[in-house]
């Protein structure tokens, strides 16, 4: 049986050999896999809104903002072994669960989004695979020794990428 590791809302995980890694309850959140091409190795973030600028000096998960958990992810992957050349990426989720008028809330899913894809382009990751935005929540799983991303929804079915 392949050990399944969940990932909860603003954190990271890292899975080697056939572990697999599981986020749930994606809704405008992202969830970002990182992984190494060549070997048996993945990390998975549950990031929860776009810049850490917000949180106003306070202490946070570095998997909450999608400029401090992409950074990690990376640096936490290349600590066990992946090669930065190897290392792509694919994610799911930033989707408008509600529509709201706080400014800070407006557009957050696509703002992850955006967000997410910045920081990739910064560190200079190649996305691989999305399926984003939407109004709907998803459940995604990755599979780290196929490297597929299974994206599964209530009212939209289930896809691969």
């Amino acid at each position: 049986m392949i050990d399944s590791l969940m990932v909860g809302l603003s954190d990271i995980k890292m899975a080697c050999d056939q572990a697999s890694l599981r986020c749930s309850g994606l809704g405008s959140c992202v969830g970002l896999v990182l992984y190494d091409l060549q070997k048996p190795i993945a990390g998975m973030a549950h990031i929860m809104l776009p810049d850490s600028e917000i949180s106003r000096g306070k202490a946070y998960p570095p998997g909450k903002f999608a400029n401090t958990a992409v950074p990690e992810l990376l640096k936490q992957l290349l600590a066990l072994g992946a090669i930065k050349e190897n290392i792509r990426a694919k994610m799911a989720g930033g989707a408008e669960m509600f529509r709201t008028t706080t400014n800070w809330t407006a557009n957050i899913g696509q703002r992850n989004v955006e967000a997410v894809k910045e920081q990739l382009d910064l560190l200079h990751l190649q996305l691989k695979g999305e399926d984003v935005g939407g109004n709907f929540g998803r459940t995604i799983r990755f599979i780290n020794e196929t490297k597929a991303l299974h994206i599964h929804t209530v009212t939209k079915g289930d896809k691969t990428i």
